[in-house]
């Protein structure tokens, strides 16, 4: 009888093949996300030198993009519910094609012959003027961050599916490692087969990852369905609790009714603009304020991405076992506030740089560890993929403001000590936010800081 009531899921071997599967589309939409970033220095190169002329304040601006159409136009939301309403399936296959959509695009704008143009336009009463390049660059990175961020929330309802009462935070921490791995990879190699074949290469790199992405979900989608199968054969005579389970558009209204949603929200607004945005100039602060070879600042920069694929799992394990979810959150984001403040000093000496950089790669390895696994513990199954899309729509503001602030900071203050200022800023109001979620957590019983693995 035990063994009729076993699913696919409950076989650790299966488990873990699933993870692989799916963190490996994920894997290159991070490998994607971040291919630009080494190259600031080489696109605002003149035309003749092999750049596309770029300034500071264009770089700013389509490294903020990516967040447009998920902001602006409210995409991000629709992402979460098409994910409850159409299934992880569905909507893998769609992010992954949206991502290859947008790279297309993104390669079409550093290769043709578009010196010269300009493309002027107003954005949130504020007058833009890009070179045409810039502005179809653009475009296909806010399509491409349309896929993007569907593909993280489909990856973490799919984790949370087939990981639930077992090593949930692990799985968790092992996805983001193999996220950052695409991260790292991007920040070590873009510049150089930049430099050494051309400025299009990193991106044409890209498209075959994302491609590979795109064949690994559709492996996913066969084992997913034999879990569908697995549960209706257990749960088949409980059609009315089946029922109650579907997602409705009114369950919106338990999202938005959470104080635990809300305060995770602003916490992951407020978090991940102290770092997502910082990565994307950290490769010029290297060479700039720390005499960094141009050829290594992306290493420097990698530090980061590659210390949380050894520790990410580690800590999420911790949690597991141990809990502590909470306090292993605010201990990471107090790690992030110092190096901030640490890069603002008026100190250029690069071994200070990398140690800077190991300690963030610490704090941004504990606070994802346990910050994302304890989203289901607020948040029921049915509407995990909406309140997931709502906490990253509202972190697109973020993500797509302060990358312009702090392009005209570093335009303005080439010390980089303003820019480094509103990242320091910006992670001490999260440390704020995280201690007000351990308060919550005492009053509401959320179960935060309690183990995830179920005895």
């Amino acid at each position: 009888m035990d063994e009729l009531r076993k699913k696919i899921n409950d076989s650790p071997l299966v488990r873990w093949i699933v993870l692989v599967i799916v963190a490996t589309a994920m894997m290159m939409g991070y490998f994607l996300n971040d291919i630009m970033s080494p190259l600031e220095t080489l696109l605002e190169l003149p035309v003749e030198e092999g750049g596309l002329g770029w300034t500071s304040t264009d770089y700013g601006f389509f490294s903020g993009s990516g967040g447009f159409i998920n902001v602006f136009l409210l995409m991000l939301f629709f992402s979460g519910l098409i994910l409850d309403k159409m299934g992880v399936r569905f909507t893998g296959v769609l992010s992954c094609s949206l991502m290859l959509i947008g790279v297309g695009v993104k390669y079409y704008a550093v290769t043709a012959p578009l010196a010269g143009e300009t493309f002027n336009f107003n954005v949130l009463f504020w007058d833009v003027h890009l070179p045409l390049s810039a502005a179809i660059a653009s475009l296909g990175f806010a399509i491409f961050g349309v896929g993007y961020e569907m593909t993280g929330i489909t990856v973490s309802k799919a984790m949370v599916r087939w990981f639930t009462g077992h090593e949930l935070a692990l799985a968790m921490g092992i996805q983001l490692a193999m996220a950052r791995l695409g991260t790292a990879a991007a920040l070590s190699v873009s510049a150089p087969l930049a430099r050494y074949f051309t400025l299009s290469t990193p991106l044409l790199v890209g498209l075959i990852c994302l491609l590979i992405g795109l064949v690994s979900f559709f492996v996913f989608c066969i084992l997913d369905i034999r879990l569908d199968k697995d549960e209706q054969r257990i749960n088949g005579h409980r059609l009315a609790v089946n029922d109650d389970e579907q997602f409705h558009l009114r369950d919106i209204g338990l999202i938005l009714k959470s104080p635990g949603f809300w305060l995770i929200t602003l916490f992951v607004v407020l978090f991940y603009s102290a770092v997502s945005p910082f990565l994307k100039f950290a490769t010029r602060l290297m060479i700039d304020k720390y005499a960094v070879a141009p050829d290594i600042a992306g290493f420097f920069t990698s530090i980061v991405p590659f210390g949380t694929i050894l520790m990410t799992p580690l800590f999420g394990s911790i949690y597991d076992k141990y809990g502590r979810g909470v306090t292993l959150i605010i201990i990471g984001t107090g790690l992030l506030t110092l190096v901030h403040f640490g890069f603002s000093l008026p100190i250029h000496a690069s071994a200070f740089a990398i140690c800077m950089m190991v300690l963030l790669s610490i704090g941004f390895s504990l606070t994802p560890a346990a910050l994302w696994p304890i989203v289901p513990k607020i948040m029921p199954m049915k509407c995990l993929g909406t309140a997931y899309s709502l906490i990253f729509f509202i972190q697109n503001f973020g993500r797509a403001i302060i990358p312009m602030f702090v392009g005209k900071a570093n335009e303005t203050d080439p010390t980089y000590t303003s820019g480094m200022q509103i990242f320091a800023c910006t992670g001490l109001a999260g440390v704020l936010v995280a201690v007000a979620m351990l308060y919550l957590d005492k009053k509401m019983n959320y179960g935060l800081e309690k183990p995830n693995i179920k005895e």
